[in-house]
């Protein structure tokens, strides 16, 4: 009986650790790219004072 538990732990555990590490290297990748928010050379621009960035 306890062996089956464990096979039903694992079809939880291993999906939802996948998830968390996604989103983990997602949000890591997002903050990353943050520092070259419109410093493109071919779409970036100067921003007024107080004017929001083109994407968050």
């Amino acid at each position: 009986m306890s062996l089956s538990i464990y096979k039903q732990y694992w079809l939880v555990v291993f999906p939802l650790t996948g998830f968390l590490i996604g989103k983990y290297i997602d949000d890591f990748e997002s903050s990353r790219m943050v520092r070259f928010r419109d410093k493109s050379a071919l779409y970036g621009r100067v921003l007024a004072p107080g004017e929001k960035p083109s994407w968050p």
